[in-house]
């Protein structure tokens, strides 16, 4: 079967032709450049969330529903502080990082200090399969640069050995130069001459990022990869930077704050400008638009006194009594005005009347007090 060609971002999956080993491998340049670009982020930052968004990939890609979706979450202790990606099963991808601009320096051997811009801290991933609660796993950093620390979720939570490489350059002008990745996941029946000469494949292998920068095609990129290792493509998926947020969702959002917080809103300001903290989109809500939020906010809030009002209601009307006209009696022998009497021990002499300790309606019936 023929495979589709892309020429912008995109991801191969492959397999070993024994089937022991899993292979992911992606050109991310064009998502990395736009998350860098939506974020406004400095060198460092562009290729940590560059890294965690090439990463986003490999596990949204491994998603098995349409509307599945994974969020990888960083939380250290560096400057960048925290950073987040979101990824979806067709490809799509989105990131932000807490701190943009942070600028510190190179590592000695001239990288951007990735490591030492996130410090120690967790790695967090969720994936939301759309129904039930979502699966969390979280590890500890291994060394904040990313690749080692996804290596380590593999490992520890999902008990899968894995090799991830993952590279963003930056250019002289501080835009994404060249960006991409690859994920190998071997698995438990895999031959130890396989797993030896990946081994040596990776201690030799140029650096991903330099691969894409030099003009590598994914499939160039993958036989230096699994150099010496028979392997087949499986499929190809174009990638690209989608966010889901709508002018609605910020509404939502609005309205999940709460009546007091809303009203309080409107009496301070005349209009809210909420900003996507994934993509940068702005959306403005004037006056008209707060008041029509502390509105629906103050319906709903009597909708739920009224309903609290009727069950309270319903629970004190739960002790009565009825005698078949259709009206509630209370046990202390109230009438209602239907004729009949109705009393705590009343006894029944057939009249359809009741009668308690000798008591006598008319009917002429008598009963007596035993």
């Amino acid at each position: 079967m023929e495979m589709k060609q892309y020429t912008g971002d995109h991801c191969l999956r492959g397999i070993s032709e024994d089937g022991s080993v899993k292979l992911w491998l992606a050109n991310t340049t064009d998502l990395c450049e736009e998350g860098r670009r939506r974020h406004d982020a400095w060198s460092v930052a562009a290729a940590a969330l560059g890294r965690l968004m090439t990463a986003g990939v490999f596990f949204g890609l491994n998603l098995k529903g349409e509307k599945d979706s994974v969020t990888l979450r960083i939380d250290g202790d560096g400057p960048l502080s925290a950073l987040a990606v979101v990824a979806e099963a067709d490809g799509a991808v989105r990131g932000f990082v807490a701190e943009p601009h942070v600028d510190i320096p190179r590592r000695p051997d001239g990288k951007l200090a990735v490591g030492a811009a996130i410090g120690r801290g967790k790695l967090t991933v969720i994936k939301d399969m759309g129904f039930g609660a979502p699966y969390s796993g979280t590890v500890d950093l291994a060394s904040g640069e990313i690749g080692d620390d996804i290596a380590r979720y593999y490992l520890e939570s999902e008990q899968t050995p894995a090799a991830v490489g993952l590279g963003v350059q930056i250019s002289p002008e501080g835009t994404v130069a060249a960006a991409g990745g690859f994920l190998l996941q071997v698995l438990p029946h895999a031959d130890e001459m396989v797993i030896k000469q990946l081994e040596l494949n990776l201690a030799n292998l140029i650096p991903v990022s330099q691969m894409v920068a030099d003009g590598f095609t994914l499939e160039e990129m993958a036989n230096e990869v699994m150099l010496g290792v028979p392997w087949r493509e499986l499929e190809r998926h174009p990638l690209e930077y989608r966010c889901s947020c709508s002018r609605e969702r910020m509404r939502g959002a609005l309205l999940s704050l709460g009546y007091k917080e809303m009203k309080a809103i409107s009496e301070e300001k005349d209009e809210l400008e909420i900003v996507c903290r994934f993509c940068g989109e702005k959306y403005l809500f004037n006056k008209d638009d707060i008041a029509s939020l502390v509105r629906e906010l103050d319906e709903e809030r009597f909708s739920r006194f009224a309903a609290g009002l009727q069950n309270n209601i319903a629970q004190q009307l739960g002790g009565q009594q009825e005698c078949g006209c259709g009206h509630h009696h209370h046990e202390h022998g109230e009438g209602c005005g239907c004729g009949h009497h109705h009393h705590e021990h009343g006894e029944e002499c057939g009249c359809g009347h009741h009668h308690e300790h000798g008591e006598d309606c008319g009917c002429g019936h008598h009963k007596h007090e035993e």
